[in-house]
C-alpha cells in the first residue's frame, strides 16, 4: 500500500541526519534554482537574474518557523524587497538622491530591530535589495523600470509560495530536530556538571565553571524557545502531545532537579567518603547525559527508540552505599540522604522521558491556550517603536550610526578610482557594523577572512569557462550563505563573496571577475564600520541599570510565587516567571561577554557581574528546592500548617524587601557561610520543615541585592 504522503516521506528520508539550518539552506537553493529556471524559460536570462534577486531577498525571512509566522515574515520581506528595488531603480539617474535613499534604508532597517530577534532577518532585506538593484545596469524610461520591478516581484512572489510549500512539507521534521537540539543541549549541561562535581575548587581548569555553565544555559534557553515556538503550534495529535510533554519535562522538572542538586554540594567534602559520594553523583549525571545523547540521535536520524541496556553499577545504588559508609555522627549522612532523594527524582524523570520516547501515553499539564503564553511574540506593532524614540535607546543610536555610516560609504565609493560596484562598499559596512563593539569586531575579522577565501575560490572558478558551472556555484552559494548566517558567519562571508562576484559576472560577463575591487571594498568597508562603531556608542554600562533591574524584578516575582503553599490553580504564572528569570540572566551574561571588547575606561567589572550571576544562580537553586519541598512533602507540611505558613510569610516579606528596586545605598551583605547553618538532624522525608527553613534562609537574596547595588555603583 503506498504511503499517504509520498513527497513528504521522500523528503524526510533524504533529510535524515541534516540539521534544520542545512535543510533550510538546501530548500533556499532549490527554490531559487527553480524560480530562475522557470523565469528563464518565460523571459530569458535577464528576467531570470532579476527574479532570482527578488527570490534571494525574500529568502532571508525563510527560516524553520510555524506556518503562521513564516507567512507573515515572507510576505513582509517580499514587499520590502520590491519597494526598495523600485525606489533604487527610479533614483539611479540622481546619485545624490540615491545616497539619501541609502541613508533612509539603513535607518529604517536598523530601527526594525525594535521588534526583537524576529525582525533580524527581515531587517536586512532592504540592504540586500539595494545591493541587487545596483548590480543591474541603469535604466532609461518608465517601461523598462516597470518591467524590471515586475520580474523582481515575480521572483519574490514565487519564492513566498515555494517557501510556504516547503515549510508545510518539513514541519514535522523541523519539530523533531528542534526537540533533538534541546536534548543535545541538556546532554552537554549534564556532562559539564558531571566534570565539576568531582573537581576541587582550586584545581586546574576550574577558573571559569560559572562562565561555561551560563554560556551553555543560554544556548539551552535559545534552543528551548525555538522548540516551544514549533511544538506548541503543532496540530493536536498523540505524537505532538508526546513531544510537548517531553519538552515540558526537559524545561522544568529535570532542569530544576539539576539546579537543586547544586545546593550544599560543597558540604559533601573532598575526603575519601565525600569523594565516593561525588563520584556516584558524577556517574549518574554522565549516565543521564548518555541517555539524552541516545535520544538526540534517535530523533535526529528518525530511528526507533531503543533504551540502553543495563550495564555497570547503578549510580543511585552506589550513592546509597556511599551514604551508608559515613562514620556514625557525621552530619553529612543526613545531607547525602537528601542528595540521594534528588538523584532518585532525576532517575524517575528520565524513566518518564524514555517511556514517552517509546510511544507511551502523554499527559500534558497545560492546555493549548496556556501553551501559547510561552510562544515568542509575533507581529509588527507600532507601539514597539515608542520606547526607542530617545537617544537612550541602543536601537535608535545604532540606527543613526548605521544611517551615517552607510551614507558615507556610498559617497566615498562614488569618489574612489574603482567605482564600478559602489554597492559593495555599502554592503561591507552594512554587514560588519553591528549594534555592539564586540559583535562588530567579530564580524570585521570574519568578513575579511571570508572575502580572501571567497576571492581565491573565484579565481579558481575563473579557469572553468562554463556558464552552467558558474550558475550552479552561484545557487549553492545562496543556500550556504543563508544556512550559516547566524551560526558561522565566516562560512556566510565566503559564500556571500562567491555570490556577489558571480552575480556581477552573470550580469556583465564582459567585465570578468572584479576580485581586486571586491578585496579593496571589503578592507575599506571593514575599516569604516570599525571606525563608525565609536559614533554614538552603546556601551554596556548604559544599559546596566535596566538589565540589573530586570533581573531583580524577575527574581522577586518568582520568589513571591514560589513562597506559597501549592494550590489547585494553574501554575502558568510561575512557569512564565521562571522563564523571565532565565531570560534576564542570559541578558546579563551576554552583557558581561560583550563588555570585554570595550575600552577599559567604560568596561564593566567582570568580578562584580560574575558575583551577581553566581548569587542569582544560587538563589534560583534555593527557590527550586523550596518548590520541590512544598510539592513533594505537602502532607507532612500540612500537619504543621500554621508554622509552615508563618515561615513562608516571613520569608516572602524579607525576599520582597531585598529584591525590590535597588536603594541608593549599598545593601549590607550577609557573609554567613553555608557551613555555619547547621544541617537538620533528620532527612527531609521525615521532617521537611527544618529543611524548608534552611532553604528559605535569604542570605543569597541579600547577596544578589549587594552584587546588584555594587554593579550599579561601579557603573556610576
Amino acid at each position: 500500500m503506498p504511503a499517504p504522503y509520498p513527497i513528504r516521506s521522500w523528503l524526510r528520508r533524504r533529510s535524515l541526519g541534516l540539521p534544520a539550518y542545512a535543510i533550510n539552506g538546501i530548500g533556499v537553493t532549490l527554490g531559487v534554482a527553480v524560480i530562475q529556471g522557470v523565469t528563464s524559460l518565460l523571459g530569458g536570462p535577464g528576467a531570470a537574474l532579476l527574479a532570482a534577486s527578488g527570490a534571494v531577498c525574500t529568502s532571508l525571512a525563510d527560516l524553520p518557523n510555524p506556518q503562521a509566522r513564516a507567512r507573515l515574515r515572507l510576505v513582509t520581506a517580499a514587499l520590502v524587497a520590491c519597494t526598495v528595488s523600485f525606489g533604487v531603480d527610479a533614483l539611479r539617474p540622481w546619485p545624490l538622491a540615491l545616497g539619501a535613499a541609502v541613508v533612509v534604508i539603513a535607518f529604517l532597517s536598523a530601527m526594525a530591530l525594535a521588534w526583537g530577534q524576529r525582525a533580524g532577518p527581515v531587517s536586512f532585506v532592504g540592504i540586500l535589495a539595494f545591493i541587487f538593484a545596483m548590480a543591474a545596469p541603469p535604466l532609461h524610461g518608465l517601461a523598462p523600470l516597470l518591467e524590471r520591478v515586475g520580474w523582481t516581484a515575480v521572483g519574490a512572489v514565487l519564492y513566498v509560495l515555494w517557501a510556504l510549500a516547503a515549510s508545510t512539507l518539513m514541519q514535522r521534521r523541523y519539530r523533531s530536530l528542534a526537540l533533538a537540539s534541546v536534548l543535545q543541549a541538556v546532554a552537554r549541561l549534564l556532562r559539564t556538571r558531571a566534570a565539576l562535581v568531582v573537581r576541587e575548587p582550586r584545581s586546574a581548569g576550574a577558573a571559569s565553571p560559572l562562565q561555561d555553565w551560563i554560556q551553555e544555559t543560554a544556548d539551552f534557553d535559545e534552543k528551548l524557545q525555538v522548540a516551544r515556538d514549533l511544538l506548541f503550534a503543532a496540530p493536536d495529535s498523540p505524537a505532538a502531545r508526546r513531544q510537548t510533554a517531553l519538552l515540558l519535562l526537559l524545561a522544568i522538572d529535570l532542569r530544576e532537579t539539576l539546579l537543586v542538586s547544586e545546593l550544599d554540594r560543597e558540604l559533601v567534602g573532598y575526603d575519601a567518603a565525600g569523594m565516593r559520594v561525588r563520584e556516584a553523583m558524577a556517574a549518574q549525571l554522565a549516565q543521564t547525559a548518555d541517555v539524552f545523547r541516545r535520544m538526540y540521535h534517535a530523533l535526529r536520524y528518525a530511528q526507533p527508540w531503543e533504551p540502553p541496556r543495563p550495564g555497570g553499577a547503578d549510580p543511585v545504588q552506589a550513592l546509597a552505599e556511599a551514604a551508608a559508609r559515613f562514620a556514625e555522627g557525621d552530619a553529612r549522612a543526613v545531607l547525602v540522604s537528601l542528595v540521594l532523594e534528588r538523584s532518585r527524582h532525576m532517575r524517575d524523570d528520565l524513566a518518564r522521558m524514555q517511556a514517552l520516547m517509546q510511544g507511551g501515553p502523554a499527559t500534558v499539564q497545560l492546555d493549548r491556550a496556556q501553551l501559547q503564553a510561552f510562544v515568542s511574540v509575533e507581529g509588527w506593532p507600532l507601539a514597539a517603536l515608542k520606547r526607542h524614540t530617545t537617544l537612550r535607546s541602543p536601537i535608535l543610536r545604532h540606527a543613526l550610526r548605521a544611517a551615517v555610516a552607510l551614507g558615507a560609504a556610498y559617497f566615498i565609493a562614488l569618489a574612489l578610482p574603482w567605482a564600478a560596484h559602489p554597492q559593495w562598499l555599502v554592503l561591507s559596512v552594512a554587514v560588519v557594523l553591528r549594534g555592539t563593539l564586540e559583535q562588530t569586531l567579530a564580524r570585521r575579522n570574519a568578513r575579511i577572512a571570508g572575502t580572501l577565501i571567497g576571492c581565491a575560490l573565484v579565481l579558481l572558478l575563473a579557469q572553468v569557462h562554463t556558464p552552467l558551472v558558474t550558475t550552479v556555484v552561484f545557487l549553492a552559494a545562496v543556500g550556504t550563505a543563508h544556512a550559516f548566517a547566524v551560526r558561522r558567519y565566516l562560512v556566510t562571508s565566503i559564500a556571500a563573496t562567491l555570490m556577489a562576484l558571480l552575480q556581477a559576472h552573470l550580469a556583465a560577463p564582459e567585465h570578468g571577475f572584479s576580485v581586486s575591487e571586491r578585496l579593496a571594498d571589503t578592507l575599506l568597508g571593514a575599516a569604516l564600520a570599525w571606525g563608525f562603531s565609536y559614533v554614538l556608542p552603546s556601551w554596556e554600562r548604559h544599559g546596566l541599570v535596566r538589565v540589573v533591574g530586570r533581573l531583580r524584578r524577575a527574581l522577586g516575582e518568582l520568589a513571591a510565587l514560589v513562597v506559597q503553599r501549592p494550590g489547585t490553580g494553574s501554575d502558568v504564572p510561575l512557569r512564565l516567571a521562571r522563564r523571565e528569570v532565565y531570560d534576564a540572566l542570559n541578558s546579563l551574561a551576554a552583557a558581561a561577554q560583550r563588555t570585554r571588547a570595550e575600552p577599559a575606561r567604560v568596561r564593566l567589572p567582570a568580578y562584580t557581574l560574575a558575583g551577581l550571576l553566581l548569587h542569582s544562580q544560587a538563589l534560583l537553586a534555593h527557590l527550586a528546592a523550596v518548590r520541590s519541598l512544598l510539592a513533594r512533602h505537602a502532607e507532612v507540611l500540612d500537619a504543621d500548617g500554621e508554622a509552615t505558613d508563618a515561615l513562608l510569610a516571613d520569608a516572602a516579606g524579607r525576599l520582597q524587601a531585598l529584591l525590590s528596586p535597588p536603594p541608593r545605598r549599598l545593601v549590607q551583605n550577609d557573609d554567613t557561610p553555608a557551613a555555619a547553618i547547621p544541617l537538620p538532624p533528620h532527612p527531609a522525608a521525615q521532617s521537611p520543615t527544618p529543611w524548608l527553613h534552611r532553604q528559605l534562609a535569604v542570605r543569597e537574596a541579600a547577596r544578589v541585592a549587594q552584587s546588584a547595588s555594587a554593579a550599579i555603583h561601579h557603573r556610576r
